[in-house]
């Protein structure tokens, strides 16, 4: 049975790699310089999708603002 996308949904370093179009090794030194949200259970990093599409879309946000300073900025 395959589990549906949601947004409680815990990926693994290779799950996130794959959804992010990463190298695995990219995702451990995200995560390893807390850049990316995730968190070490023993020796095994786990993420949340949920955590991960809003850390993705605020990168993103974030990376449009810097290439346009004159842009109107948004606060929260």
């Amino acid at each position: 049975m395959k589990m549906e996308a949601t947004e409680n949904e815990i990926m693994t370093v290779q799950e996130v790699a794959q959804y992010l179009r990463l190298a695995e090794a990219t995702v451990y030194k995200l995560a390893q310089a807390g850049e990316i949200p995730g968190v070490k259970v023993g020796r095994a990093w786990r993420f949340k999708r949920q955590l991960i599409d809003e850390w993705l879309r605020d990168e993103s946000m974030q990376r449009l603002v810097e290439a346009d300073p004159a842009a109107p900025h948004t606060e929260p």
